[in-house]
């Protein structure tokens, strides 16, 4: 399936406010899989994603990589996951992976090429690429139909 397109990031700043965008249209049940090079923001996108779920700001949002999954309350309980330093599926299912989707949260996964198939199949799928020093693009693609209403939302919020 090919990108539905992408936006362009010329700095952290701007890679916030890519999050908040996306983070403020997010609903219960939607999942945000994040790919990438080590550095290349997805951390910062996901903490856009906090402000945009009405995260307080006080609330330090990390990757989870040793711990494997963060949890943060707002309007929509964030569920952050990372799994590059996941060895094996069975971790995944260990640490109760499944149960961490439901209606009252979103799931955001860094790493999530590494087991797409622990994700559900309506996903949005962002992979972020180095363009330069500060400027990223996020390529999208939706699968699933909602996935296709937060690609276009996301894409209809940047110039």
């Amino acid at each position: 399936m090919p990108p539905a397109g992408y936006v362009a990031s010329t700095s952290p700043d701007e890679t916030l406010r890519l999050g908040e965008a996306l983070g403020a249209v997010l609903a219960g049940g939607d999942v945000v899989a994040l790919s990438g090079e080590l550095g290349v923001g997805k951390t910062c996108f996901t903490q856009g994603i906090a402000r945009g779920l009405g995260i307080d700001p006080r609330v330090p949002v990390t990757s989870p990589t040793f711990t494997l999954m963060g949890e943060y309350p707002g309007r929509l309980v964030l569920r952050h996951a990372d799994f590059y330093r996941v060895e094996r599926y069975s971790r995944l299912e260990a640490a109760g992976f499944e149960d961490a989707l439901d209606e009252h949260g979103v799931l955001v996964v860094e790493w999530a090429e590494r087991y797409p198939d622990a994700l559900p199949a309506a996903r949005l799928e962002i992979e972020i690429k180095l363009e330069s020093d500060q400027a990223r693009r996020f390529y999208l693609n939706a699968r699933g139909s909602r996935a296709e209403d937060l690609a276009r939302s996301l894409l209809e919020s940047c110039p």
